[in-house]
């Protein structure tokens, strides 16, 4: 049976709204915990799920597993899901010099070029989906597609987290 993209998406996002409930629902047990903390954990959240399920497609990009059709296209589906997510998860109020996130300040002083990369990285998560519906084999369009995705985390890793 072959799932749509469209039951992914409701699987992806019932999936993250599990996580974020989990995550609230820890929260809300501790008297002291705050919009900022919450944005912070909502945003690891969102950031593993990212991590996990773009390393295959990584591994696969870099001749480590052998390329899956079915596999690359459900985590590139996965990641186009999430990168959209991201934006929400930098609240103003997560600027608070918490000690428990790895945001650099420049997420806030420097909003825009923070944007623009996040832009960037959701038009290339969605071009790394729509390559992945056609393609069936480690094609160069995959590869380029996949290529800039890794880019756009490295260089908002870069300019915009603390090693």
């Amino acid at each position: 049976m072959k799932i749509r993209n469209g039951s992914r998406r409701v699987g992806a996002a019932l999936m993250l709204s599990l996580i974020t409930s989990a995550t609230y629902a820890q929260q809300a047990a501790v008297p002291e915990a705050n919009p900022a903390r919450k944005a912070i954990e909502v945003r690891k959240a969102v950031f593993t799920l990212v991590a996990n399920n773009f390393k295959p497609i990584g591994d696969t990009l870099q001749g480590k597993t052998p390329y899956d059709a079915a596999e690359v296209q459900k985590r590139a589906a996965r990641v186009e899901f999430l990168a959209d997510l991201i934006g929400e998860t930098f609240p103003e109020a997560s600027n608070l010099g918490q000690p428990d996130t790895k945001a650099k300040p420049e997420i806030w002083s420097d909003r825009a070029g923070f944007d623009k990369k996040l832009s960037e990285f959701r038009e290339h998560a969605a071009t790394l989906e729509k390559v992945s519906a056609t393609e069936k084999t480690a094609s160069d369009a995959f590869k380029t597609a996949a290529a800039a995705v890794g880019q756009d985390c490295k260089g908002c890793h870069e300019a915009y987290k603390i090693k």
